[in-house]
């Protein structure tokens, strides 16, 4: 395996996204070893050897070697090209998994970027496609990049552990990003959400907003919550439901939590009207964290 003199060098599994992701927009190789090497199992997982194709495809001339465990990893980052690209992710992670590391290369693309996603829509490990859309689409609008063909947009749902779903990202080329001075959150001004439901009963989502509201209701009078019920092929494989919630502040910062029911045979069931409350709850305590360190940098502002 080959081993250039100015690679980096890493150890172990963490961080395996950003460390492929740093080293495709700086254009420095790296070489990762013992990735779970005292595991029963080791080496490289199905999902993070996806994102490595995924690499592949929306590059042009990257060189990837891994060793038969699959415990040694060498990248050597080819061209960002962009183009229109294809990919069915592992139904182990989410969509998410894959679009957070995409945010960060598509800008820098030779070529605006249009790719289509299939996998796993939403689940209770990563970032759904709603709560990117809602949160990270309007934070990258900030740096420069918008326009027509600045879009994330879900074809079909698809939850675990079937999956199913389908997005469709398209991104244009920004070389230069305007800078951004993001020091005081504002206050909570509107809160917005979407509650899905596929291969259940529409009822489901329904039962969710009103939870979620009997919550939120006592604290700010904008609320909407959106309900998307997907019937047929863009249903997905496997049944459930689930809530996403974002918080918009007068400053444009985003506050986001969500929740989804068990995957299917795994679990207790869940009732939606506990996911609804429950998710509310987390969105509170998320605002909760944000007023908590805003106040704290006043106070020690050369310690935070």
């Amino acid at each position: 395996m080959a081993t250039p003199a100015h690679s980096l060098g890493y150890a172990g599994c963490n961080f395996l996204r950003q460390r492929l992701v740093l080293s495709t927009l700086s254009g420095r190789p790296v070489k990762i070893r013992k990735i779970r090497a005292r595991d029963d199992s080791p080496g490289l997982r199905d999902f993070e050897a996806s994102f490595i194709r995924l690499l592949d495809k929306i590059t042009n001339g990257s060189r990837i070697e891994i060793n038969q465990t699959g415990t040694t990893l060498y990248y050597q980052p080819g061209l960002l090209y962009g183009g229109t690209v294809e990919h069915d992710c592992s139904v182990l992670r989410s969509i998410g998994y894959y679009l957070e590391g995409l945010l960060c290369l598509a800008p820098f693309m030779k070529h605006p970027l249009k790719i289509v996603l299939r996998g796993v829509t939403n689940d209770q490990v990563d970032p759904s496609v709603d709560v990117l859309k809602a949160t990270a689409l309007p934070l990258l609008k900030q740096f420069g990049i918008d326009g027509e063909s600045f879009e994330l947009k879900i074809v079909r749902r698809g939850m675990p552990p079937g999956g199913g779903g389908e997005v469709i990202f398209s991104c244009p080329v920004r070389k230069v990003l305007k800078p951004v001075q993001l020091t005081d959150p504002g206050k909570i001004k509107r809160i917005r959400g979407m509650a899905y439901s596929v291969r259940v009963s529409p009822q489901m989502a329904n039962r969710i907003v009103e939870s979620a509201r009997s919550i939120l209701n006592k604290f700010i009078p904008d609320i909407y919550i959106y309900t998307d019920h997907m019937k047929g092929l863009n249903s997905g494989k496997s049944p459930g439901f689930g809530l996403s919630l974002v918080a918009e502040t007068t400053n444009g910062t985003f506050l986001s939590a969500e929740l989804a029911s068990n995957p299917q045979g795994q679990g207790a069931a869940v009732l939606p009207e506990d996911l609804g409350r429950n998710c509310a709850q987390l969105l509170l305590e998320e605002i909760y964290r944000d007023r908590v360190f805003a106040a704290l940098e006043e106070l020690f502002p050369d310690y935070v």
